[in-house]
């Protein structure tokens, strides 16, 4: 097939579109004129644009079979955060009206965000759930729960659009927001994160970059039109994962608990630091209070329609660690 991919440069395009060409398809990249696109493979031809521009979408679009809406602000915070409503709102509101004018797209694969489903505070959510819309930890949630409405409205129109909601990606790949878990784990192995995060309340459904772009991939050859697919896996805490990852190392553990109120002081301190350098804080105050939460999900409906199949936390935490080594982030 020939397929389109928004967000081609970022941690999760990048690999999806190898992946796509590794498969065998003609694969199209949607990159804007000052993106790096060192990382794509070769073959992969380019669509310059971005889904803020309509009439880009429209030139990217034309002759595809499909499309992979994967871009995506996705930062927790923003100085500016009217992006997220341009990039995330906007931007698919975009897509979907160049779809729906190119008469060679038969599928759409959407990728939105668990935040889209909302937190689950003391239960394990499915694809029933759709977000209360009554409060937001951050922006970028906010904005994807709008989005999620959209996606399901265009399908309920005849759109043939199919959304998939991954967890916290992790794996090898870019150091970007997308994959804040290797950049806590180069926090926590370069001493700058000394102590849990938190008290162990929260709980993050994390899955392998590599799982998430294999369901994508099964989304557009299996999933059914107007369907959502969480692309998710094991429901732990970080400080399970700050134990694993000592266990898998044979490094110690932390000692102590860094509490959420003096993670959300530092994380005001770096907003106001990244208001005057312009470089984007890693932790920021609205992170906090997704942590103050849970977002634990089950993937079984994907398991069973698109043959989606997670592999273990240990195994993929032991690669993404050698990984970190291997590329002198972090020592052990």
């Amino acid at each position: 097939m020939r397929v389109v991919v928004t967000g081609a440069t970022g941690y999760l395009g990048g690999r999806l579109c190898a992946a796509l060409a590794d498969a065998g398809h003609a694969v199209r990249a949607l990159v804007r004129r000052s993106s790096d696109v060192s990382g794509l493979p070769p073959g992969v031809e380019l669509a310059y644009g971005d889904v803020t521009d309509a009439g880009s979408l429209a030139a990217a679009f034309d002759g595809c079979d499909a499309v992979f809406h994967v871009a995506a602000a996705v930062e927790p915070w923003l100085p500016d955060p009217s992006v997220f409503l341009k990039v995330n709102v906007r931007g698919l509101e975009n897509v979907l009206t160049a779809a729906k004018k190119t008469p060679t797209v038969k599928k759409i694969v959407y990728t939105s965000s668990f935040f889209a489903i909302g937190p689950t505070d003391g239960y394990v959510a499915d694809e029933t759930q759709t977000h209360p819309q009554k409060a937001f930890c951050t922006e970028y949630e906010k904005s994807k729960a709008l989005a999620d409405r959209i996606a399901l409205q265009a399908a309920t129109e005849g759109v043939p659009i199919t959304i998939v909601y991954p967890g916290v990606i992790y794996g090898p790949g870019k150091l970007t927001t997308g994959n804040l878990v290797s950049r806590i784990l180069i926090e926590r192995f370069n001493g700058r994160l000394p102590g849990y995060i938190g008290d162990g309340y929260d709980r993050e459904s994390f899955c392998h970059v590599d799982d998430v772009v294999s369901g994508h991939i099964a989304a557009m050859e299996k999933g059914r039109v107007g369907e959502r697919y969480l692309l998710t896996g094991e429901n732990l805490s970080f400080k399970q994962i700050f134990n694993m990852t000592a266990n898998i190392t044979s490094t110690k553990a932390p000692l102590f608990h860094v509490p959420l109120w003096l993670i959300e002081v530092y994380g005001w301190i770096s907003v106001f630091v990244s208001r005057i350098t312009g470089k984007l804080p890693l932790i920021s105050y609205p992170t906090v209070h997704v942590l103050r939460h849970q977002w634990s999900y089950s993937c079984d409906k994907a398991k069973t329609e698109l043959g989606y199949n997670p592999r273990n936390l240990t195994e993929g935490l032991a690669e993404v660690l050698l990984w970190l080594k291997d590329e002198k982030q972090i020592k052990f």
